[in-house]
């Protein structure tokens, strides 16, 4: 072989690798590992769900969803952004890339699921309602003929409010706002006879925003009930996993009787399925990206469905709400978790 031949036959592994590295793209883990923070799409404001507090802090069951994947990926609870987006904003700031993770502000529809957006594991279960003054003494759908009903754009509500009003021949007449906030203003100013959203948020609105709470009623729109569902980016399977099993960690270590308080206890378990679940034995962390006792420190930090559920919305917090369809599946629920194994 010439000299000038085996320089080139040398230099065949570092084009390579040079090639292989221009083609890579960058994963969302690495990104969130680099910034050092995790991006959160939030709502324009729902206490219980997703809401600054007087401080500024953001509490609520969406934002400690957030807070989860944090902890698996930067052990921090509060290496967090918020940002809050409305109905039209959330699904193209997951795309572009401003948010890394839109948390149960999204019902889980097999148009969104095919369009450019991965769907993760429900994390709350709900209806779509109508809320009402009890003063119009209507408290089913069926004697709504004629109503205003205001509704955000970009939300699938717009389509229940349609096909309500097909179904039963009402003629509702939406009022379309293109946020949140602006819908809910209206709503109380008297510009509409109803509001619709799903049931836990109409909760929170009514315990956060109406002067005398007890003057309205709230009653479901359809007989379905919705899967509210973090979603990531479609095409990183990683960064889907990962979110995943974030909040599988929640409702798993309620499923196994883990809470905050006995965590550490629970690390000298002799269950096989507990010493898997958090990392005594390894091998879950690490098929994940992440360290093996992940889901040992989203627990530690935050606890487990049952106390986020409690602290932020259940019969404990201003909106007491029941677990309904929120309970564990052995308790009357559709809380399921998967195996960690």
């Amino acid at each position: 072989m010439t000299i000038t031949a085996r320089l080139a036959f040398l230099a065949l592994p570092l084009a390579t690798m040079m090639a292989a590295n221009a083609g890579h793209t960058e994963t969302t883990l690495e990104t969130v590992r680099e910034r050092d923070r995790l991006i959160c799409g939030a709502s324009q404001g729902t206490p219980g769900f997703g809401a600054p507090d007087d401080n500024g802090y953001w509490r609520g069951l969406d934002v400690e969803t957030c807070r989860a994947v944090a902890v698996a990926v930067l052990d921090d609870k509060d290496a967090v952004d918020f940002v809050p987006l409305s109905g039209q904003q959330r699904i193209p700031a997951l795309q572009t890339g401003e948010i890394d993770i839109l948390p149960r502000t999204l019902t889980w529809t097999v148009q969104r699921d095919a369009n450019g957006i991965d769907f993760t594991t429900p994390n709350y279960y709900e209806f779509t309602g109508f809320m009402m003054p009890k003063s119009l003494g209507i408290e089913k759908v069926e004697d709504m003929a004629g109503a205003t009903v205001c509704v955000q754009t970009g939300s699938t509500t717009e389509i229940v409010v349609n096909d309500v009003s097909a179904k039963h021949q009402l003629d509702l007449q939406p009022v379309v706002f293109d946020n949140t906030s602006a819908a809910r203003q209206a709503f109380f100013s008297g510009r509409c006879d109803a509001l619709i959203t799903d049931a836990g948020a109409l909760a929170s609105v009514r315990a956060s925003m109406a002067d005398r709470p007890d003057d309205y009623v709230i009653f479901p729109a359809t007989e379905y009930v919705d899967a509210l569902t973090p979603a990531v980016r479609h095409g990183d399977n990683q960064w889907a996993d990962i979110v995943r099993w974030s909040i599988q960690t929640l409702i798993a270590a309620e499923a196994f009787g883990i809470t905050q308080g006995n965590v550490d206890e629970m690390l000298n378990s002799d269950d096989p399925r507990i010493r898997r679940f958090l990392g005594t034995d390894p091998g879950n962390g690490t098929a994940l990206g992440l360290s093996d006792d992940f889901a040992y420190r989203i627990v530690k930090a935050l606890g487990n469905y049952g106390e986020v559920f409690e602290r932020n919305v259940g019969m404990g917090s201003p909106l007491k709400l029941d677990r309904g369809y929120n309970a564990l599946f052995n308790q009357g629920g559709l809380m399921f978790p998967l195996a960690f194994q």
